[in-house]
């Protein structure tokens, strides 16, 4: 039986990662995980306490394709406390994780062969879900010095339809601020060009908070989840705002697409929303973390990379060790047992040059990993 040219999609390398991290644990060794974003921490007590009253009294059936009303008008709560934004709770879409929103925006705002841009480095998933969608992902090459994020300038001549951009980044933690996002909105507004902000690390930042593109026009799609911040990966529970006039497009293709999100997670979601001091104090672990790997990671002679404003990441220029990341990177695992991702998932162009850390676990674990590498690097050195 054949199969279509659109499902030869590269693999998300750092899945393959966590698979051969499994496979070294299942053989007897402690691993240190570094190469998933993926907190460390449970789903809040409030989300597993609004679940197991839930269960109890519901038989948690389908929901509306929209999601349940009383969590759409509190993620629009959620708009007012973080941004000051007014939110229509009729614009918010509750999906199954970030990955079906991004399904829904792609086929809601585009057509076959139409050309979205993302800025490289970048998420890996979004070339690959366009290219299932038999879209043309047009990598745009960003500069390190507008720190690995994409400016008005990059859009020029590359004829785009889309333009999807991340704020925190990933991997490079980077962030927009208010000025430069209205420049890029402004930007594709006069191109015609649709924009897509993938806004799933918000809430974990270190100094600035992160800006919504919500702050500055409706006349956007803004991406949400529930993993990242809410610390609920696989509850695969998302959400995403889009513009009131789409909204009824969405809800047609979600009721073919999902049927609905989880209303197992949906349940949880809305007791997550009001867990703030909980989730504050896992970003207190993440502050801590952030400051270990900084120094930790220049003690081991990975000195190249510029300290994230959000999301757990560090994006590291390891050139001066090799010129092939996923070699480097199996090299690290079977030598100090330690689980980093390739720069290639992110960039296919240079990112055979770098590698990914993420210091999303337990405080104790990255400062394990952390003399794990130092101890490696400097035995590698000795060679």
């Amino acid at each position: 039986m054949k199969s279509s040219s659109r499902s030869q999609v590269d693999p998300f390398i750092v899945m393959d990662v966590m698979e051969a991290a499994r496979k070294a644990e299942d053989a007897g060794r402690h691993i240190i995980h570094m190469e998933v974003g993926q907190p460390g921490t449970p789903a809040p007590e409030g989300a597993r306490a609004a679940l197991a009253e839930g269960m109890e009294g519901d038989a948690l059936g389908y929901t509306v394709a929209l999601g349940l009303p009383e969590l759409r008008a509190g993620i629009a709560r959620l708009y007012r406390q973080w941004y000051g934004v007014d939110l229509d709770p009729a614009r918010v879409v509750v999906t199954s994780g970030s990955s079906g929103a991004f399904l829904l925006a792609f086929t809601a705002l585009f057509d076959a062969g139409d050309r979205v841009g993302l800025g490289l480095p970048g998420y890996p998933s979004y070339r690959q879900i366009l290219k299932a969608l038999s879209l043309e992902a047009v990598g745009l090459q960003t500069a390190p010095e507008n720190r690995f994020q994409p400016v008005p300038g990059d859009l020029e001549g590359q004829g785009l339809d889309g333009l999807i951009v991340a704020s925190p980044a990933n991997p490079s933690g980077t962030m927009l601020g208010k000025q430069a996002l209205a420049d890029l909105i402004g930007a594709c507004r006069e191109q015609g060009i649709s924009f897509v902000s993938d806004e799933i690390y918000h809430g974990i930042q270190y100094g600035e908070r992160a800006v919504s593109a919500l702050e500055i026009t409706d006349d956007v799609y803004v991406i949400n989840s529930f993993s990242k911040y809410f610390s609920m990966t696989g509850w695969r529970v998302g959400w995403m705002v889009v513009p009131e006039d789409h909204v009824r497009t969405v809800e047609r293709l979600a009721q073919n697409m999902f049927i609905c999100a989880p209303h197992a997670s949906q349940v949880a979601a809305l007791g997550a929303l009001d867990s703030h001091a909980e989730l504050e104090a896992n970003m207190a672990v993440y502050t801590a973390n952030r400051a270990l790997m900084v120094d930790g990671l220049k003690a081991a002679g990975f000195t190249r990379f510029a300290p994230p404003d959000g999301a757990f990441y560090i994006y590291a220029d390891v050139s001066d060790f090799t010129d092939d990341s996923l070699a480097f990177c199996e090299e690290i695992l079977r030598e100090a047992g330690v689980a980093v991702t390739p720069g290639l998932d992110f960039d296919p162009e240079r990112g055979a040059r770098w590698i990914r850390f993420s210091y999303a676990r337990a405080t104790e674990d990255i400062r394990e990993g952390l003399a794990r590498l130092q101890a490696y690097m400097a035995r590698r050195a000795a060679l």
